[in-house]
């Protein structure tokens, strides 16, 4: 029997034609459902349709999915989950080398950036198949982080003594310059950025005797390097680009890798073997200051409560924002409604926002709206309508009215204080 792919114009037509009575039948005979529909044109270009991109909400109403995780009805928390357990687990026994990290944990977890200074050490670690590296993360202090495996961590180094708790530059170097006297990572990789990371990157090079590379957003092989890799890093107020080997000690930006996304590490406990000597501290750490929330720009906010056109009781909704401690947000509704000041909007014709937690209330999610919060580790949505776009975008939805929920919260909130209070 000829292999030659018969085509059958008539069913490429009914395929094309949505209201043709048999056109979910002859999806589904072409393995194609209803999430997306491509099939061979006349001339051999692969068609598709574009009007199969979404489905159909509660209300009737089509709906785009955005966000990719949901196809054929499949809700996004499925195929988030999905996509974990599809990863390989990974475990290296011997490593040829280490890489060493130094997380921020900022909030005690993994921030973005982050995950990008290990997606940039795993490209190190694993350039070699025949002689893999190990990506070693040495944490400070008390953490929440349940997945260093899934960011690609092969072996964890937690230091939770007291004496590395808040700003202690001194007594995190001298666990770093212990580090590097008995294991001798190949490269020390820590964050550019002002939490922190960037100050003990530098004081870790003048510890090591080596220049730093700063700024640094891309590497790339190099033969002529003495340990192989070249990087491009910022400079001149991020107006120019500067090429130079990639030396052991590398301060990175956010975004300079892509984070691990298709493996599972190990993770393996590691301890030194001698004790880590105590270093004299000249700084004090005398806590952090309270700030008032409302004074805090949306652009370094890590706690944002966001009003759109669903939130009615504006009073009760200033006053949730008070209880939990959070800095306001709006959509472009609100503040076209004159409820929120200009510079309260979020979103591509707002302000980008990078908060940790980000709660919408009442916000439908316009594309410039989903935009602006791209960035934000956390989405939690309350709204009425479970089929709009900003709650396939949530982390965490809450189907509702925005008054009572709100209100539901600050007492519980308060009960919790309270408590807490009486306990004292």
């Amino acid at each position: 029997m000829s292999e030659i792919r018969r085509r059958d114009p008539r069913r490429e037509w009914i395929a094309r034609n949505r209201l043709h009575p048999e056109h979910l039948d002859v999806l589904a005979e072409l393995g194609q459902g209803t999430a997306a529909v491509e099939w061979m044109g006349p001339n051999g270009v692969i068609r598709k349709n574009p009007h199969a991109i979404g489905f159909i909400g509660p209300n009737g109403v089509k709906r785009i999915d955005r966000s990719g995780a949901q196809q054929g009805g499949q809700a996004a928390g499925g195929a988030r989950q999905a996509a974990q357990d599809s990863r390989r687990d990974v475990t290296i026994e011997a490593p040829a080398f280490l890489v060493a990290v130094v997380p921020e944990l900022s909030g005690g977890r993994l921030s973005g950036h982050d995950k990008d200074l290990l997606g940039l050490a795993r490209r190190l670690a694993d350039a070699d198949p025949e002689r893999p590296g190990a990506v070693l993360a040495v944490v400070f202090g008390e953490h929440k982080e349940e997945g260093f495996g899934e960011a690609g961590i092969d072996r964890l180094m937690h230091l939770d003594d007291d004496a590395y708790a808040g700003f202690a530059p001194e007594a995190r170097l001298a666990a770093l310059s212990a580090v590097e006297r008995e294991l001798a990572p190949r490269h020390w990789l820590l964050p550019d950025s002002p939490l922190g990371g960037a100050d003990l990157g530098r004081r870790l090079a003048l510890r090591l005797g080596e220049r730093p590379a700063t700024g640094v957003w891309q590497i790339e092989a190099d033969g002529e390097a003495p340990l192989g890799w070249g990087c491009t890093a910022r400079g001149a107020a991020e107006s120019l680009d500067i090429q130079r080997p990639l030396p052991r000690v590398a301060l990175a930006l956010a975004e300079c890798a892509e984070p691990v996304d298709e493996t599972r590490h190990a993770a393996e406990p590691l301890s030194l073997a001698e004790a880590i000597p105590s270093a004299f501290s000249r700084i004090e750490d005398l806590g952090q200051v309270a700030v008032d929330p409302a004074g805090v720009a949306l652009a370094e906010a890590e706690f944002i409560v966001s009003a759109g056109n669903g939130v009615k009781d504006w009073d009760g909704f200033h006053h949730a924002a008070r209880v939990l401690g959070a800095t306001e947000g709006a959509s472009r509704v609100a503040v076209d409604d004159g409820f929120m000041a200009r510079d309260r909007q979020v979103g591509a014709t707002g302000t980008w926002v990078t908060a940790r937690v980000y709660l919408a209330v009442g916000i439908s999610g316009a594309i410039q709206h989903l935009q602006g919060i791209q960035s934000c580790d956390k989405v939690v949505a309350i709204n009425l309508d479970p089929g709009c776009d900003m709650i396939k975008r949530a982390d965490l939805a809450v189907i509702g009215d925005s008054g009572e929920i709100l209100a539901a919260l600050v007492a519980k909130v308060e009960q919790q204080r309270g408590g807490q209070r009486d306990a004292a």
